[in-house]
């Protein structure tokens, strides 16, 4: 059985406990396999990069033939920044209806003219959005030459600069490491293991450090960072205010962070 977040952000949780940590968050229009239901409030879920936790039921639409009907409809990702308007008019001094975050899924009902675009959400809400706010939704890596597939991702990650820290986060309004770097990825049609480490079965493998190039990622104990050349790499730290920053592994950079440069495990590319 699957489900779809119809909510701008679900948050999925360790444990059906509210008060348990954020494992991670599925984006509106995500569909998530229900793996079981371990109280009314919850249901256990699974994401289509093969992470689980702890939804709660008010952010899903459960109903299967409603769920099956969202599937089948075309898709557009919200590719801006900070977040995207639904509006109940194509007009920009129509009332908002919703706001949804980079990464957010909306099924495409069509061309409302003068770059509008009408779409629909999975609570079932019709609007429009501006045209330019919406890109194409990639459920696999465009057939593009290596370099331009490591400029789009580099492109995507930096579309997080600046956001604060959240643990478990995946938006702009607050983002983790591995929700970074993973985002970067599944923006571009990439899955990859949502946690800072490797697994197998996903696109990620390790190879030399002197292969090492931009969009490639550095794992560190606990901690991934997506590296951007010139020895510099994008991350979100906890560290001081926290946030999505910019550092280096270049001792003569004035970015340099010698404590992470000390640490870097292992370098991995999805480029064989």
């Amino acid at each position: 059985m699957n489900a779809v977040v119809k909510t701008p952000v679900c948050p999925l949780h360790t444990a059906p406990d509210p008060a348990s940590p954020l494992a991670d968050e599925a984006l509106c229009g995500m569909v998530l396999e229900v793996l079981a239901q371990p109280s009314a409030p919850w249901r256990q879920v699974r994401t289509p990069y093969r992470y689980e936790g702890y939804a709660p039921v008010s952010h899903l639409l459960t109903d299967g033939e409603e769920a099956a009907r969202w599937e089948a409809l075309p898709k557009k990702i919200v590719r801006w920044r900070t977040a995207a308007h639904v509006l109940a008019r194509p007009d920009i001094r129509a009332p908002v209806l919703n706001t949804l975050p980079l990464g957010a899924v909306v099924a495409e009902m069509g061309e409302a003219g003068e770059g509008w675009t009408e779409a629909a959400l999975a609570d079932g809400t019709r609007g429009y959005i501006r045209s330019g706010l919406l890109g194409a939704r990639l459920t696999a890596p465009p057939r593009v030459p290596p370099v331009v597939m490591r400029a789009r991702i580099v492109r995507a990650a930096l579309l997080y600069r600046d956001s604060p820290y959240r643990w478990g986060g995946k938006t702009p309004w607050g983002i983790d490491c591995s929700g970074l770097v993973s985002m970067a990825y599944l923006l571009n049609g990439v899955t990859v293991y949502r946690d800072a480490a490797l697994a197998p079965g996903f696109a990620l493998g390790e190879i030399p450090r002197a292969r090492l190039r931009p969009a490639d990622a550095l794992f560190f104990p606990g901690h991934v960072a997506l590296y951007l050349g010139r020895g510099r790499y994008l991350h979100a730290t906890a560290r001081g205010g926290g946030g999505v920053t910019v550092n280096s592994l270049d001792p003569a950079d004035p970015l340099y962070r010698p404590d992470l440069a000390r640490a870097l495990l292992r370098v991995a590319s999805i480029f064989p």
